[in-house]
């Protein structure tokens, strides 16, 4: 009982010493990074560079001036990317002394070459007035236009759109106002209408009724 008393003891005057120790090592090790991404060839600052530490994924980007700041530590590696250019890296000291650090970090072009393309004509007058003749041409706004004001084609999607709520409503309140109208008597039967009738020929020629499937 008295061991364990005496560890905890020490352990209680210890701590605050290691804590202190451990924080100084920390807070040492810390570094505030700052510095300047320019072109190798012009010295010309490039902005929206990202600036990754290495070890845990952190990062930040470069201003429109070329210019990043970041908390690192001693030890880490930064990578530098952008598109257009080649990737850079750069570690950071481990002897470095205070917690301020510096960096001019100058970018290379990186150049994509492709392969030749060579662009030849037809080989003969006939087969390019072939071809020019026979590529389709997309329609432009105006004969999408028109082809989407056609009787037939609108006639199409009005049946195959749906009914929105205010079409929905307005066709309820028709129907009710219907059946009330003729409250206690016998609607009329448009049997005998001649314009049901004329309605009824015009949409059979049109083809309303032929089977969809």
């Amino acid at each position: 009982m008295k061991r364990h008393l005496l560890l905890a003891v020490l352990f209680a005057v210890a701590f605050p010493f290691l804590a202190s120790a451990q924080f100084e090592k920390l807070k040492d090790s810390v570094i505030q990074l700052y510095g300047v991404v320019m072109t190798a060839d012009s010295l010309k600052a490039i902005p929206s560079v990202s600036v990754v530490v290495k070890t845990d994924g952190r990062g930040t980007q470069t201003n429109e001036q070329g210019v990043f700041s970041i908390v690192v530590q001693k030890g880490d590696v930064i990578e530098f990317s952008s598109v257009g250019y080649k990737t850079k890296q750069a570690v950071i000291p481990r002897d470095l002394e205070g917690n301020q650090y510096s960096l001019l970090q100058l970018m290379v072009t990186d150049a994509q070459y492709l392969p030749a393309t060579i662009i030849k004509p037809r080989p003969t007058k006939e087969q390019f007035d072939r071809d020019f003749v026979n590529t389709p041409v997309a329609d432009d706004d105006l004969e999408t236009a028109r082809k989407n004001n056609d009787e037939t084609k609108r006639r199409v999607i009005a049946r195959t759109l749906p009914r929105d709520g205010q079409e929905n409503s307005n066709m309820l309140l028709n129907n009710n106002s219907r059946r009330y109208y003729y409250n206690g008597q016998a609607p009329p039967q448009n049997i005998f209408n001649p314009f049901a009738w004329g309605e009824f020929i015009k949409a059979w020629k049109r083809g309303d009724f032929k089977n969809k499937n």
